[in-house]
């Protein structure tokens, strides 16, 4: 059966290889076959006149990697080992170091750290260039070389040097191997305001989300005023975990379309009925390591106006990939659709754009000094309605080192104010 995949390019424990499989040539198309000639031409030369044996297999594997990747950076061939890392990468266990990669302009760039592992704790950022791999420049590299020198055995060390913006010095960093297991959901409230991040979308992205809700519901529940879904550096994952997600928070409409080549090929998904907070005001956090499944979230609460969309513009990638298993070749990985968010818009190469542009910035309290106020001035009037009121501080909790969080709960807090005041 092919699967859908929505992720961004390539995690650490799954290279591009090559793609083995193309269609059979129309009856009476010369020039195909002359093409097919030319190749086998070539093949053969190469068997015969190289200056050191190479396989067959290998000559085969490397001309079609090469065809593949004049397409897009996201169609592949994965061999069998290969095949099966990525079946267990969507189960949401892995071994590498949990980071995504993408090829840009010849570089090696992170979209983003997966949360707790050893990139994430390493301090790797999203937009970070890899130079250097175990000081061997990755420049010349194809990325599926670069990602597999990056792979390697448990709980052994690996050197990168990075470029990152904003920084002249490269930034040095070791980090060791380990087996990844992915929570893609987690969640907490940040008082009135209940709080779900979501990393990844793999096969127990859906269950995990019913559950982290339901247990805000019993915790927060009668007061909790909103939801920040927080898909920031989420690089995607399955398309059919994507309309789930989407499917939790809104009751009818459609989710999102794709379409292939053929117009017969085109796809819709549409929204059940139920809600699972129940039309709680909604703030979807995304930025640019926010990419594929994540942005088909984000576009779908967009535009059925069910959510703000805050943060920065997201990466754009708009393509979906079909998994075809080739029985004793592993499988083949193929951009086989565009997705369309409900208003029809394609999202590929441009991004979602947020609502609100909110930029990660660091919140400083400025003090505003010694100046006097009415509760200063001796002989003054008592208040005749009782005490002093508290006056709210600084965000707490994750939200005081998180500006965007912080203006998230403002605007959940300040419409169910408005809210509130407009039904008393």
């Amino acid at each position: 059966m092919a699967t859908r995949w929505l992720g961004v390019p390539v995690l650490l424990t799954v290279s591009v290889v090559a793609l083995v499989g193309s269609s059979a040539p129309e009856a009476g198309s010369s020039d195909t076959f002359r093409q097919l000639k030319l190749f086998g031409d070539v093949f053969e030369r190469v068997r015969a006149e190289y200056v050191e044996d190479v396989g067959d297999e290998e000559l085969v594997e490397a001309a079609i990697n090469g065809m593949l990747t004049s397409l897009d950076p996201h169609s592949g061939y994965l061999d069998a080992e290969k095949y099966r890392d990525m079946q267990v990468q969507t189960k949401g266990e892995f071994g590498g170091l949990g980071i995504e990669v993408t090829m840009e302009n010849g570089l090696v760039t992170v979209v983003s750290p997966i949360d707790d592992t050893p990139a994430h704790r390493a301090g790797i950022q999203a937009g970070d260039i890899i130079t250097h791999i175990d000081e061997e420049p990755v420049l010349g590299l194809s990325l599926a070389e670069a990602v597999e020198r990056m792979r390697g055995p448990v709980d052994t060390q690996i050197d990168l040097i990075l470029q990152r913006e904003g920084v002249e010095e490269p930034v040095e960093v070791s980090i060791e191997r380990a087996v990844i297991t992915i929570s893609p959901v987690r969640h907490h409230a940040e008082d009135d305001i209940g709080y779900v991040r979501v990393t990844t979308f793999n096969e127990q992205t859906e269950q995990s989300l019913e559950d982290a809700i339901a247990e805000l519901r019993e915790t927060v529940t009668p007061s909790m005023k909103g939801l920040v879904l927080d898909l920031r550096n989420n690089p995607g994952g399955l398309l059919e975990q994507a309309v789930a997600i989407a499917d939790g928070f809104l009751d009818r409409g459609e989710i999102v379309s794709t379409r292939g080549r053929h117009a017969e090929n085109i796809q819709r998904f549409n929204a059940r009925k139920g809600d699972l907070i129940e039309g709680l005001p909604m703030v979807v956090l995304i930025n640019g390591g926010s990419a594929s499944a994540s942005e088909i979230v984000a576009g779908a609460l967009q535009d059925q106006g069910r959510a703000i969309v805050m943060g920065t513009r997201s990466f754009g990638k708009g393509s979906v990939q079909t998994i075809m298993p080739l029985p004793g070749h592993g499988a083949m990985r193929l951009t086989t659709a565009r997705y369309y968010t409900p208003s029809g818009t394609s999202i590929q190469a441009k991004g979602i754009v947020p609502d609100i542009v909110v930029r990660q910035s660091r919140l400083e309290v400025i003090e505003d000094g010694e100046a006097r106020r009415e509760d200063d001035l001796r002989g003054r009037l008592d208040n005749d309605q009782g005490g002093d009121e508290e006056v709210a501080g600084a965000p707490a909790g994750q939200a005081a080192n998180d500006y965007q969080l912080a203006r998230a709960l403002d605007l959940l807090r300040g419409v169910a104010m408005f809210g509130a005041r407009s039904s008393g």
